[in-house]
């Protein structure tokens, strides 16, 4: 009963895209075409940093603890609006179409590996606020579609701070990211994350894993901050 009222909701207010609200084609779709043509798609970008191009001191992530990192489109637009869907408005169907295109754009290397997916962690307060981690909901769709073992290895402490607008340099400050490792973390894993700022959230989560003889093969995000 509880299909066919869903079906009945739909027809009569039917989902807006995710992005900009708009209607939508068909009941499936979760963006809308002009949307879905506006998307800012990496083509070609860093394989270190996942940047498309370095400034003049060179590549950021060249002495992070992970080898590689990636992410399909750049973190502004469309991308930008569907990331803030999952964040800040609890869409929680955000997070299937950001996994949806990480996996359709995933690097055959990566798709190959038998690495487990391991969620980058939010703050405790950031969770217990929004009612779910962002990046283990997106982790968490993203296994599923490439039928990989999704490993909750890591935990984040400290006091929460706000990463939005924050200068790189406070990004970066020692000691402001706390990650510590649970349990028995995968022989192998890939990182992943719904945003790759300045890296260093990313560069924790792997230091915080080489450290208890984790191989790390690579960060992932959805999208990239330019």
């Amino acid at each position: 009963m509880s299909g066919v009222l869903a079906e009945l909701l739909a027809a009569l207010a039917p989902p807006g895209c995710l992005a900009c609200r708009a209607a939508v084609a068909g009941a499936g779709e979760r963006l809308c075409a002009d949307c879905t043509r506006a998307l800012p798609w990496l083509r070609r970008a860093c394989p270190r940093c996942g940047l498309p191009t370095h400034r003049a001191r060179g590549c950021p992530a060249a002495f992070a603890a992970f080898p590689r990192s990636w992410a399909p489109v750049a973190y502004e637009g469309v991308a930008r609006d569907l990331v803030g869907a999952l964040k800040f408005q609890s869409s929680l169907p955000a997070a299937d179409v950001m996994a949806a295109h990480m996996a359709a754009n995933l690097p055959a290397s990566l798709r190959a590996t038998d690495a487990a997916l391991v969620p980058v962690p939010a703050a405790p307060a950031h969770r217990r606020a929004r009612g779910f981690d962002p990046a283990r909901v997106l982790t968490q769709a993203l296994a599923r579609r490439l039928e990989r073992p999704l490993a909750d290895g890591l935990i984040r402490g400290g006091r929460a701070t706000r990463q939005v607008g924050a200068p790189r340099s406070a990004r970066r400050a020692a000691g402001r990211i706390e990650i510590r490792v649970r349990g028995s973390p995968p022989p192998r894993a890939i990182i992943v994350d719904d945003v790759h700022t300045t890296g260093a959230t990313l560069d924790a989560c792997a230091r915080a894993l080489a450290s208890e003889g984790t191989t790390v093969v690579a960060a992932i995000s959805y999208a990239r901050t330019l």
